[in-house]
């Protein structure tokens, strides 16, 4: 279940255009890489659903990779429309905290 703190207000790029960046309604700020992204894809063809065992390998991502769309899905989660072609990983808020490596 998503709480407040896991709310974007904004979701865009840095300034520079290079990351993708999350103000949650808490205050905090998370910067996601595009390629780190894209290799924590969630979706059933990137990791086992059973058991979590990532299926992605990270050799076959490319390390300009880079999202050319990004959509809301509902009031829970963003998805992506990435460069290599991958469009199924939804992405939820909770997880997009979770994963952050700033805040």
């Amino acid at each position: 279940m998503r709480t407040d703190e896991n709310t974007p207000v904004e979701v865009g790029p840095t300034e520079d255009g290079s990351e993708l960046r999350i103000r949650w309604k808490d205050g905090g700020v998370s910067d996601y890489p595009p390629r780190y992204l894209r290799l924590c894809c969630p979706c059933a063809g990137c990791v086992e659903e059973m058991t979590g065992r990532p299926l992605l390998n990270p050799a076959a991502v490319p390390m300009d990779v880079h999202p050319n769309s990004v959509e809301y899905v509902g009031d829970y989660a963003l998805r992506f429309e990435w460069s290599d072609g991958h469009n199924t990983g939804i992405y939820p808020f909770d997880y997009l905290r979770d994963i952050s490596l700033s805040t």
